[in-house]
């Protein structure tokens, strides 16, 4: 078995990669070509700086705690209206966070809330006035998978931007399920910044 000996290049591109992951700025360049931010320039013709783009972003998450509050006020504003619903809350990116089936609540009220927290957070609208805008002939946003576009249906923002949904359904109208999950945003509405 022949050992190769490791070249200085090598050591160098490693402390380089190592310096990129851990936020230390390498001292000295080892070598004379042109950095990102300078063939950024020169591609697009400018003689500024460009600006580098952000290789993390930073998202708002529901917290477990704040979905169990939630689902709770949801639940028990079901109750005050007599109501068998399921309440369910996504995350951001469509997931399913909680699950919360009320008692005598049908087999089709965990899909279509789920479909409607999903459509919420998507659009960032509530799906009541998101299916006001649907009618004509062709294509629509109502034909994209997972979507429903009935009441009941509402998105959790925080800095303007929906970072949860929530979805009721099983109610006997949209309007009832959309009350229910307004008092579960209600429970946190103030927290959510």
């Amino acid at each position: 078995m022949k050992v190769r000996p490791i070249s200085t290049r090598a050591i160098a591109a490693s402390l380089a990669g190592l310096a990129i992951v851990t936020g230390v700025a390498a001292a000295q360049a080892a070598s004379a070509e042109a950095s990102p931010a300078q063939n950024a320039s020169s591609w697009t013709g400018s003689s500024e700086t460009a600006r580098a783009p952000q290789a993390v972003v930073q998202n708002g998450t529901l917290s477990a705690d704040a979905a169990l509050r939630i689902a709770d006020a949801a639940s028990k504003e079901a109750a005050k209206r007599n109501q068998r619903v399921t309440v369910v809350i996504v995350d951001r990116s469509g997931a399913t966070r909680l699950v919360l089936k009320g008692d005598g609540a049908g087999p089709q009220t965990e899909e279509s809330a789920r479909r409607k927290a999903f459509t919420a957070v998507s659009f960032g609208k509530a799906t009541s006035e998101l299916g006001k805008g649907l009618s004509g002939d062709g294509p629509t946003i109502a034909d994209i998978p997972g979507t429903l576009f009935l009441a009941g249906g509402i998105p959790v923002a925080s800095g303007g931007a929906p970072i949860a949904g929530i979805g009721v359904g099983g109610a006997p109208g949209g309007d009832i399920d959309e009350a229910i999950a307004q008092a579960g945003l209600k429970a946190v509405a103030g927290q959510l910044g």
